[in-house]
């Protein structure tokens, strides 16, 4: 009893930690991105900053993973918050000395960008050696409800802040949750992560042991392409959010902030269901079901009239969108997390970084154009329609291998 009540009080502060630091980060985002969006109202610009926010991801995804695995995995993660917050801290002050140009907010989104790569593989694989196998899913299910909690609260602050202080003022959000989350995961004391080979591989080496984990597994492997197939057209959507409220339905920031609340309240809602009553078993099949209910609402969102009571619609669809992702998403961690061995794990969850961080660009690339002609609505529309049929055809194949009880 007592070991058990020891893994939970060390989990619940990382958890908090990191729910408060994206507390700050979410406000920040949704301040920094509003603000783009009003000066420049345009798809492309807004494209721009997700490409210079992602590109970091796609270079730096592979190294992250390697030093994850190789690495002091709390050290990875408490340096990376506190970079982020510095960076923060110093375009705080250069922003309310100096009246900067718009395009200054890239430096600041792609030094953001580097943090995450490397933040996030680190804290995933610090989850698994603190938290028994057979409780991963119930402690995903929590980190995505504090998580979501963030998400819920921080556009709402970010938005109430961005109407009352200058930029200079909202990014201080930042610093303070960047030094609460590292002093609450610096008083918890990670398990030594048994060393099975030598330390000093190979670079390239290193990258291959880690792509070999979805080789192996071609379970894994399955709903890992169609994530990434998808991906290509649903990275983008988070670009767009703000000109759907802005533009498409032409409503103020505070609209756009409840829209980024309902697609929390979604994850809430379903991050509860997992980390509660929820028993999943089949765990990548329930991924292929999230991912498919991802693109089946963001063709909805597509198709709702620009009418002011279209606006509703929009956000009652964003709370399907919210909770499909997390059907999508939590179950896949945990398989993760129960199946990889933890020397891999580090470079198995930089091969999801990976992803998300190569498609938002070429996603962008090849989707901002087309927003930019046509509207951000047709996108929705056109990445809806394609992430369905993808996901369909890649789970009609997985059902084909590994029959209807696979």
């Amino acid at each position: 009893m007592k070991k058990t009540q020891k893994w939970k009080s060390q989990f619940i502060v990382v958890a908090l930690g990191q729910a408060i630091s994206m507390l700050g980060s979410h406000g920040v985002q949704f301040a920094l991105i509003w603000w783009l969006a009003e000066k420049t109202s345009s798809p492309l610009m807004l494209g721009i900053a997700g490409i210079v926010a992602y590109l970091p991801m796609s270079i730096f995804s592979p190294l992250a993973g390697i030093a994850a695995d190789r690495y002091n995995r709390k050290f990875i993660s408490i340096f990376s918050d506190m970079a982020m917050g510095v960076a923060a801290l110093i375009y705080a002050v250069l922003l309310f000395f100096f009246d900067l140009p718009v395009w200054t907010v890239f430096v600041m989104l792609c030094v953001r960008g580097i943090g995450s790569t490397f933040q996030q593989p680190a804290i995933q694989s610090i989850i698994p050696q603190l938290v028994p196998k057979d409780q991963l899913v119930k402690t995903n299910g929590w980190m995505q409800l504090l998580n979501s909690g963030s998400f819920l609260l921080g556009p709402v602050i970010g938005a109430a802040l961005y109407a009352i202080f200058p930029m200079s003022v909202v990014l201080m959000s930042d610093v303070v949750g960047a030094i609460l989350a590292s002093a609450a995961l610096a008083v918890v004391r990670i398990p030594e992560l048994a060393k099975t080979k030598d330390e000093k591989q190979h670079f390239v080496t290193e990258i291959k042991e880690g792509l070999q984990v979805f080789k192996e597994d071609k379970k894994l492997f399955y709903i890992i392409i169609a994530e990434a197939l998808c991906m290509f057209f649903y990275a983008p959507l988070s670009s767009f959010y703000p000109l759907m409220t802005s533009d498409y339905f032409n409503l103020p920031a505070m609209y756009g902030s409840a829209v980024e609340l309902s697609f929390a309240i979604g994850m809430m809602i379903s991050a509860l269901l997992f980390s509660s009553i929820l028993k999943v078993e089949r765990k990548i099949r329930v991924s292929f079901i999230g991912l498919f209910g991802m693109g089946a609402a963001s063709f909805v969102c597509g198709v709702i009239p620009p009418a002011y009571v279209g606006w509703f619609f929009f956000a009652a669809v964003c709370i399907c969108l919210g909770a499909a992702g997390n059907v999508h998403t939590i179950p896949l961690t945990a398989y993760m997390q129960e199946t990889i061995a933890p020397e891999k794990m580090g470079r198995a969850f930089s091969v999801l970084t990976l992803i998300s961080s190569v498609t938002m660009p070429v996603g962008l690339l090849f989707s901002s154009p087309i927003a930019e002609k046509v509207g951000v609505n047709v996108w929705f529309l056109v990445s809806g329609f394609c992430m369905i049929i993808l996901t369909t055809f890649v789970f009609i194949y997985y059902i084909l291998k590994h029959g209807v009880k696979g």
